[in-house]
Order: C-alpha cells, then structure tokens, then sequence
C-alpha cells in the first residue's frame, strides 16, 4: 500500500518558537506538497549544550500549541518527550513511521545541520528512508551536485532570528512581540521566562 499523504517533520527545541519557525514550516509545507508539517519537540539534542534556565519541556511544548495555531498545515509533535534521552532524530522517525504506516514522512533540516548530518545517529538511514528537505540557513550554503537523489534543497526564504536572540531581547527587557508566533509573547511574560 503506498502511503496516502505526506508529512514533514522539523524537529528542535524551540526555545522559544518564533516566527521564523512558523513561516519556513508553513512555506515548505505548500511549496513541497505536504499534507502537513509536525513541529517535533525534541526534550535535548545530543548536539547542543543546555543551560539551567531552559524551561521544562512542558513549558515549551505549550508554546509551540500556541505557535502551531497561526496555520492549519502546522501540528505539533511531542513523540520525542516520551522516548528515551538523549533523543536521536532516527529513532523518532522509526517510531513515527511505526505508528503511521501508511504514512510519508520528510525531515526537514537547515543547510547548517546538512553539513554537519555525518554526525547525526544513522545519518544514511535518514537520507535513504526519510527523504530531508534541507532548507538554507546564512552563511551555509550547499552544493546542490553533491546532494543524494533522495535530498531535496528548498529556496526556502531566509529568516535570520534565532531563539537564542530573543531569549537575550527579553532578558533585556525588549518587547519582542513581533518576532514570536500571535500569544506566544503574552505566554512568556504570564510565566515570567527568560527574564
């Protein structure tokens, strides 16, 4: 049986979602042909280093509901929260495609994290299974005549905020309102975060 649709999933920790996030899955998920876009909570990535003052995966997995409310294309997923830690992008996508048999599903990752795949937990299981939509971050650009059959490079526009400005706006007393998805903002501020 073939599967009956398509689904892309953007896994990262978003912390906190922005704007950014939103748009680039809402673009990809209409110029790529996807039924829909899951937003993967990952709980810690074996690649990154975490402060103390990271809020609980709970907290931002409320945040991305918020977030994932601007577009009907965008649900959020929180399969990684219950799996063990570290989590590895490979193991969540087994699972997925486990409990979605009849299911496509596409990992969509930034140009940064293309050059860097190698290091990732079964990397060619992911580009042979999971067919990635690499999507371009500044100052990583990809050769496209290197790329597997199976990768697909998006001209995806470019949004240069990162979660790690916005935590340090707040913490400054910026209002930063107009770079987080629509009650995102007003929900950082009723839980007092980043502050």
């Amino acid at each position: 049986m073939s599967p009956c649709n398509r689904i892309g999933i953007l896994g990262g920790s978003f912390n906190p979602v922005h704007i950014g996030h939103i748009q680039l899955a809402d673009y990809i998920a209409q110029t790529q042909g996807l039924s829909e876009v899951w937003l993967m909570l990952s709980p810690r990535n074996p690649l990154k280093q975490y402060s103390e003052s990271t809020p609980a995966d709970d907290v931002r997995l409320q945040m991305l509901d918020i977030a994932a409310k601007a577009s009907p294309r965008l649900k959020v997923c929180d399969i990684e929260l219950s799996m063990p830690r570290p989590s590895y992008t490979v193991d969540s996508l087994n699972k997925l495609q486990n409990l979605y048999p009849d299911t496509d599903f596409s990992l969509i990752i930034g140009s940064d994290n293309w050059l860097e795949f190698h290091r990732w937990k079964d990397y060619r299981i992911l580009i042979d299974r999971f067919s990635p939509i690499v999507y371009p971050r500044p100052g990583y650009d990809v050769d496209i005549s290197s790329l597997p059959s199976t990768v697909t490079l998006v001209n995806a526009p470019m949004c240069d905020i990162s979660s790690t400005l916005i935590r340090s706006a707040i913490a400054g007393g910026i209002d930063m309102n107009l770079f987080l998805p629509t009650g995102v903002m007003q929900y950082i501020q009723q839980n007092h975060l980043y502050l």
